[in-house]
């Protein structure tokens, strides 16, 4: 069976690519893989990365090239109105805080014809109408932004690339070790002639030697017992 392996949002559908349609209802536009057949006959497997909501218009692209073009079907559902925007926003917000799918509009908020949920709407001063229509609910917010944004960044890319520069994890080590500070009789054995602010060498702490064989400093290990 030929697989259906891409999704292709309607604005850049190209008609004279569309091989078939297929209706589905909200559920089965939230597919991952699946087997499907066109309302023309075109049998396909729907084989996507993730699970992916289709909408109204978009299309999934075969392994050939062709395309066949998602129709949304129309479901019975509640249409919601109120006589100012205040309340409509008031529903919308019970509506999500019970996590129930809901399609929004500028002056009605639609979900799936359910009487608990008709009834408790009616109990926030809304008007219900049964109807029958395509159901096209929201989207999760990281979801539809991934299918209007049409950017292909990933967080690794987009967290050390900005306006060209590209910064890496030893780099920043190295900058902030090269401006830690160190006083004059420090024991830590780097060589303080001059500070290179991209990198700078360790070198190998040497004894300087006296007429006891080396010099003692502060942090060297010795016990220091005088008499």
């Amino acid at each position: 069976m030929i697989r259906a392996t891409a999704v292709v949002r309607r604005p850049a559908v190209r008609a004279e690519k569309v091989a078939d349609e297929i209706t589905l209802d909200h559920l089965a536009r939230h597919r991952r893989r699946f087997a499907m057949t066109g309302d023309g006959g075109t049998a396909f497997l729907l084989d996507l990365d993730k699970a992916t909501v289709l909408d109204d218009g978009d299309a999934v692209k075969l392994e050939d090239g062709r395309l066949v073009r998602i129709k949304a079907a129309p479901e019975e559902l509640v249409e919601v109105t109120t006589v100012n925007p205040l309340r409509l926003m008031k529903v919308a917000w019970h509506l999500g805080n019970r996590h129930v799918p809901a399609e929004i509009t500028e002056s009605a908020v639609y979900f799936v014809d359910d009487h608990v949920l008709t009834e408790m709407v009616r109990g926030l001063g809304a008007a219900v109408t049964k109807v029958v229509r395509p159901f096209r609910p929201e989207k999760g917010a990281y979801e539809a932004a991934e299918a209007h944004g049409g950017h292909g960044h990933d967080a690794h890319d987009h967290a050390h690339e900005h306006s060209g520069h590209e910064h890496s994890a030893h780099e920043h080590h190295d900058h902030s070790h090269a401006h830690h500070e160190h006083g004059a009789d420090c024991a830590c054995g780097h060589d303080h002639g001059h500070h290179d602010h991209g990198h700078h060498d360790h070198v190998e702490a040497k004894p300087a030697h006296s007429e006891h064989g080396h010099v003692h400093g502060p942090g060297c290990g010795h016990d220091h017992k005088h008499g």
